[in-house]
């Protein structure tokens, strides 16, 4: 019979797969706090030290992601660091009144209009609110792709070896 632990820790590792999916949910956090659940209930003894270091670090990987990714993406495009920031906020207010597009548009459009304003280059601006935007969804992918990772090597220390 399976521990209602082992349960929870299951449950909160899936949820990091989903939450990598749904705006503003941390899914990072869902993964590394499901290692660390169940790491507590088995006494820090399983899965092993060094399953625990492997698998610990690819969800703080995944929250740096998660909060960098489209940062990083959009200076990758030549914006600047304020420009990034107000993307940020912007798509972030967008993304809880209307949801994933509205981050889209909002990173993309503020990302467009405040390097626009700042140079004036209509090419580097399409430029960098494309990388922006472009970096968000890959950002997204990748943490899709880490955390199904987590939830992997989770299963395979616990249940398989």
């Amino acid at each position: 019979m399976v521990e209602a632990v082992t349960i929870i820790a299951l449950a909160l590792l899936v949820a990091g797969v989903v939450g990598t999916l749904v705006p503003l949910v941390p899914g990072g956090v869902f993964s590394l706090s499901g290692l660390l659940v169940y790491w507590w209930h088995s006494g820090f003894s399983e899965p092993g030290l060094l399953w625990m270091v492997v698998l610990g670090s690819l969800a703080v990987f995944t929250l740096l992601v998660e909060f960098l990714g489209g940062s990083i993406a959009a200076k990758a495009g030549g914006a600047s660091w304020a420009t990034t920031a107000a993307a940020a906020v912007v798509g972030i207010a967008l993304m809880i009144l209307t949801g994933p597009l509205g981050l889209l548009v909002g990173l993309f459009g503020t990302v467009f209009a405040l390097e626009y304003a700042r140079d004036g280059d209509l090419d580097g601006s399409v430029r960098s609110a494309g990388y922006a935007t472009v970096g968000i969804l890959a950002s997204t992918a990748v943490q899709v792709l880490l955390t199904l990772s987590i939830l992997l090597g989770f299963v395979v220390a616990v249940f398989i070896l």
